[in-house]
């Protein structure tokens, strides 16, 4: 089960400094001119989670191997990029087929780094990115909705049920809002297969220079105040910070950072929202080879979750064993947590939490 982040935002912002401090590689070229990133380029990134530790601990495991999430460095937006403008075509292209978008904004002065509006305002920057996705949205269902229309008028259930959610979308893109805010809790997996790129949940990056890396600034505030309104998820982090610390020995890390006043990794943090935003959770299997996390959607149930190790774990689902992460830690393991009553026996029906320890049983 893969899950991918799309890393979007006008040219000049850090997008690719911070891919490449996510990725620690110099994979995408970061350069003072727009389009360097022309192709977009693909990272997996281990999702930071000091559960792991613990738990291999108790498991006295070899392994530890994260879960992992996948961030997609696209090429830098420009105004007019729903008409064609810049590199439009290939980056609308792009974009539809991420799970969710990490928007970087510029937020710091340098007389060095080009702004491409001549001015640094990552409100207006945005309502810019988003402004032109809308309108590739907008010109995509006006396309789309007629046809539907049609079909449904001559009894077509699928096609009225899809002018049912496409009507509303319409409506929000044409009055300047974007589709995710005509779309029923309900109807958010039907929407995905239309592939609308403002239905997506939105993370804000600020890449704010380094003396604001602990506290943000004047920009970084007034983005704040923007996603607090559209109920976005909101991260400051300064790219070049980060992308410095990548390089540096994992054990110096905390350090560095504590000496900037920073408790964590501005990079953690980014990829921790981008976990969230798309309703992600983690269960974990824990034994001598390897203690391991594996990534599902909030919500899934248990022959789900064990398909996402393995097909034939799910076909063939009898039950799971299962205890919570504090529980296992506090009982230091499978033995104490069953000795205290903690280990249950679960079956189809149990819905999975976050921090599961769990043991699949199934015969194929």
């Amino acid at each position: 089960m893969g899950f991918n982040c799309g890393i979007v935002g006008l040219p000049n912002v850090g997008k690719s400094t911070l891919f490449n401090a996510l990725t620690a590689t110099a994979a995408a070229q970061a350069a003072n001119y727009p389009f360097c990133t022309i192709e977009p380029n693909v990272g997996r990134v281990g999702v930071p989670d000091p559960r792991l530790d613990k738990l291999s601990v108790i498991g006295k495991s070899i392994k530890v191997v994260p879960t992992t999430l996948e961030f997609v460095d696209i090429a830098g937006l420009v105004r007019g990029a729903s008409k064609g403008e810049g590199l439009g075509n290939q980056f609308l292209a792009n974009i539809r087929e991420v799970d969710a978008i990490i928007h970087v904004l510029r937020c710091f002065e340098d007389d060095d780094v080009t702004h491409v509006e001549g001015s640094v305002d990552p409100v207006r920057d945005a309502e810019t990115v988003e402004t032109e996705l809308m309108l590739a949205d907008l010109d995509s269902i006006e396309k789309r909705l007629p046809a539907a229309q049609k079909k449904a008028r001559g009894g077509d259930k699928e096609n009225a049920a899809l002018v049912t959610l496409m009507e509303p979308i319409l409506a929000a893109l044409q009055a300047g809002n974007p589709a995710r805010t005509a779309i029923p809790p309900d109807q958010i997996e039907a929407a995905k297969r239309l592939q609308l790129m403002t239905s997506k949940p939105v993370l804000y990056v600020c890449n704010v220079e380094e003396a604001s890396a602990a506290t943000g600034n004047a920009f970084s505030e007034k983005v704040a105040v923007r996603a607090k309104a559209e109920g976005a998820a909101f991260v400051v982090v300064s790219a070049a910070i980060e992308a410095e610390v990548s390089t540096l020995p994992e054990a110096d890390r905390a350090e560095f950072l504590d000496g900037l006043g920073l408790h964590d990794s501005g990079l953690d943090r980014v990829i921790r929202a981008g976990y969230g935003l798309l309703g992600l959770i983690t269960y974990f299997t824990v034994g001598p080879k390897e203690t391991r996390a594996w990534t599902i959607l909030r919500g899934m149930k248990a022959p789900q979750a064990a398909g996402v190790i393995h097909g034939d774990f799910e076909r063939g689902f009898i039950a799971c064993e299962t205890v919570g992460y504090e529980d296992y830690v506090t009982l230091k393991g499978e033995l104490g947590a069953k000795e205290a009553g903690k280990m249950r026996i679960e079956g189809k029906e149990y819905v999975v939490k976050d921090g599961d320890v769990l043991l699949f049983r199934f015969n194929v």
